[in-house]
C-alpha cells in the first residue's frame, strides 16, 4: 500500500473515530475530553515538507471543527503541533544518524523514551492551545490546568493504548528510492 493512500485511510479512520466514538462518550468529569485524532499528524512521515505538513494539519482540523461545529479551534491547534513538530523530532533523534533510517516516528524508530516524549509534548502543546481558545482566557486557572491535565492524561493513555495494540509495520528509508 503506498504511504499516500495508508495516510489517507488513516485520516479517516482517526476522524471517524474521534467524531462518532470519542465525542460520544459522556464526559468522565467537565474537564476530560479525549482526543486522538492529531495522532494522525504525529505520525506523518519525516520526509513530509514543512510546507505540506502545516497544509496537511489544518485540512485534518478543519475536518474535524466542520463535525464538530467549532470555529477553526481544531484546525489552529493541529497547526501549531505540525509547525512544532520538526523542531521536537531534531531535538528528540538519534545523534547518530545511522541508526535514524526510518519513515515516521514510532517506537520502533525513536526507542521508547524519545517517542514518548516527543508524544506527551506535541500532546500537551495540543491541549494548551485548544483549551485556551476554547476558554479564550484563563477564567479560574485552576480549572484551566485541571482540564488541561485531565484531557492530556487521558489522550496519552488512548494514544499508547492505540501504539500498543496497533503496531505500525515500519519500513526503512534507503537511498535507492
Amino acid at each position: 500500500m503506498s504511504d499516500f493512500l495508508r495516510n489517507m485511510l488513516r485520516l479517516a479512520v482517526f476522524i471517524l473515530i474521534q467524531v462518532y466514538v470519542l465525542n460520544k462518550i459522556p464526559h468522565l468529569h467537565r474537564f476530560i475530553t479525549p482526543y486522538l485524532y492529531f495522532l494522525f499528524i504525529l505520525w506523518l512521515p519525516f520526509s513530509v515538507s514543512r510546507m505540506w505538513l502545516l497544509v496537511i494539519a489544518f485540512l485534518t482540523g478543519l475536518i474535524l471543527d466542520y463535525f464538530m461545529m467549532t470555529p477553526g479551534l481544531h484546525a489552529a491547534a493541529c497547526v501549531l503541533v505540525a509547525y512544532v513538530r520538526p523542531f521536537v523530532i531534531h531535538v528528540l533523534r538519534p545523534k547518530d544518524t545511522s541508526d535514524f533510517n526510518y519513515r515516521e516516528p514510532s517506537p520502533k524508530a525513536m526507542q521508547w523514551t524519545p517517542y514518548a516524549l516527543y508524544v506527551f509534548i506535541l500532546t500537551l502543546l495540543h491541549h494548551i492551545y485548544l483549551v485556551f481558545l476554547e476558554w479564550l482566557d484563563f477564567g479560574n486557572f485552576l480549572d484551566f490546568l485541571i482540564k488541561i491535565v485531565a484531557t492530556t492524561g487521558i489522550s496519552l493513555l488512548l494514544i499508547f493504548t492505540v501504539e500498543l495494540l496497533f503496531p505500525r509495520k515500519l519500513s526503512f528509508r534507503t537511498n535507492t528510492a
